[in-house]
């Protein structure tokens, strides 16, 4: 709770902020933080900068807002505060009130989840940090910041991303659905989460599978082991479902005999190479050529690091129906 000092001071500005004076509210919010920073009042500075930051954000001025925001984050880092739940839910509260599309919002979530992972237990990051901001770059339509933070988010995170990626996928060709199941699975595998990632198998295919695509031909297969839907004109999802049983198993014998089976599918495709070149060394101890750091990069393509489109845009194939095999 601030103290009665610290919300006159923000009730100030608020009235400046409501007659539009949003610069000098902003300037004068900085000059208080930065002054309490000086002099160590790290509790003044941090909810001075945390009420200054939601004002701005509820007024529309997403820029002011955010600044203060880092500016925030970086007070957080300076005073040795740890990941805890007042720290998480003012940071989050400052997050959710972000105006849609805002640009300075990236820039806050990647100091949040940078001071995050240098203070707290996470290496890459709080996975609720990565959760929330994950879900909301997805209902912005944001496919490749949404992909990197849900990969690294809570068990509730598979079920957001292959939600989103099914939805996105209905705006795309039918021969697609494998392009778009891929990007929900992989970016699982390649951070060695395998639950996760047959989470995210199993959401998107019984999407495509319910009443709306009664069209779609689809076979149940099962074993004493296993159940799994065959879909004879989606020879690529069927491989992504037999990849997930081949790294259950720890088969290297049946991932080699899927890659030889499906080359063709996968040549098509043109952007999974080096994502099942990590895989199969992950999983099955199939080594590859060393340059730089092949995860990072892998992972940088898989999941955009650097920005995307506003929508995913896998290239459109249309696929053969697949050959007679037993895997189909």
């Amino acid at each position: 709770m601030a103290s009665a000092k610290i919300q006159k001071t923000i009730a100030r500005q608020q009235d400046k902020i409501s007659e539009g004076q949003f610069y000098e509210a902003h300037q004068q919010l900085r000059v208080i933080a930065s002054r309490y920073v000086k002099s160590e009042n790290w509790d003044a500075a941090i909810d001075l900068l945390y009420g200054g930051a939601l004002a701005l954000l509820k007024a529309g001025q997403g820029g002011s807002g955010g600044d203060l925001g880092i500016f925030l984050v970086d007070v957080l880092g300076r005073s040795g505060r740890g990941v805890g739940s007042e720290e998480k839910s003012k940071l989050l509260t400052i997050l959710r009130a972000f105006p849609a599309r805002e640009p300075t919002k990236k820039g806050f979530v990647t100091e949040m989840i940078n001071w995050s992972s240098k203070v707290g237990e996470y290496p890459l990051g709080d996975p609720e940090l990565h959760h929330v901001a994950g879900s909301i770059f997805a209902e912005e339509c944001e496919p490749n910041d949404a992909e990197r933070h849900l990969a690294l988010g809570t068990k509730d995170s598979p079920e957001a991303l292959a939600k989103c990626e099914y939805e996105w996928y209905t705006q795309d060709e039918p021969p697609t659905a494998a392009l778009y199941a891929a990007r929900a699975i992989f970016p699982y595998l390649l951070v060695g989460n395998l639950r996760s990632a047959n989470k995210a198998h199993l959401i998107f295919t019984s999407r495509l599978s319910n009443a709306a695509n009664k069209s779609l031909s689809v076979q149940e297969v099962s074993s004493k082991s296993s159940d799994m839907r065959v879909y004879p004109v989606l020879p690529l999802l069927n491989f992504l479902g037999l990849l997930l049983l081949a790294v259950q198993r720890g088969s290297s014998d049946l991932y080699k005999q899927l890659a030889k089976h499906y080359a063709p599918h996968v040549k098509e495709v043109g952007v999974w190479d080096d994502a099942l070149a990590q895989i199969g060394e992950m999983y099955f101890g199939i080594r590859i050529p060393r340059q730089g750091n092949p995860l990072f990069d892998m992972m940088g393509s898989m999941m955009g690091f650097g920005g995307g489109s506003p929508k995913p845009k896998p290239k459109k194939t249309e696929l053969p129906p697949p050959p007679a095999a037993d895997l189909d």
